[in-house]
């Protein structure tokens, strides 16, 4: 029985060794070469919580935009609770955008399956852009061509929709000052 459990355990150990350090360290070592400025993370892949009128806010998020409680919540579209949280966002982002008149988008009302997303609808962004202008005291329209020149199209012409990254679009307006 030793002569059969003696090469199961020194297989177990080097492929321990190597699917467990080597490779890791491996991959690690190419990406750090050869994409450096992804390898170690960025900041405007998970949605950052902006509250002050001057800046874009960005979709309700069920984990307080902390990355370490990710996650949406699983109630149904006929969830009371839902519904209940959904009436409040409505009224927040009414209150928050008083001089908006039209259907909110519903981005900006309802979470993402993370909490993390950190892109918004341009619709979003349009029905945000009087508030921004004002609190900046710049005229919509130059407002309105920011969130223009930083809307993505959908991935290959037909995946996803257009959107707009809240953390590079309120960066953006702090450089145009």
């Amino acid at each position: 029985m030793l002569n059969q459990l003696l090469p199961a355990l020194r297989m177990t150990a080097l492929m321990t060794v190597l699917t467990g350090l080597v490779y890791p360290a491996a991959i690690t070592g190419l990406c750090q070469v050869l994409f450096k400025s992804k390898a170690n993370g960025d900041l405007t892949l998970i949605g950052q919580n902006f509250s002050r009128p001057e800046f874009f806010h960005p979709r309700p998020s069920f984990g307080k935009y902390d990355a370490m409680s990710s996650g949406g919540f699983n109630d149904g579209p006929t969830s009371q609770k839902l519904i209940d949280r959904v009436k409040l966002a409505v009224a927040d982002f009414a209150k928050e955008n008083p001089d908006f008149h039209g259907p909110i988008p519903a981005d900006a009302v309802t979470a993402s399956a993370s909490g993390l997303d950190p892109e918004i609808s341009p619709a979003n962004a349009e029905a945000q852009s009087i508030r921004v202008a004002k609190a900046r005291g710049i005229p919509q329209s130059q407002i309105s061509s920011l969130i223009a020149a930083h809307t993505k199209p959908r991935d290959l012409g037909f995946m996803g929709e257009p959107r707009v990254n809240v953390l590079e679009l309120n960066l953006a307006l702090s450089r145009n000052k």
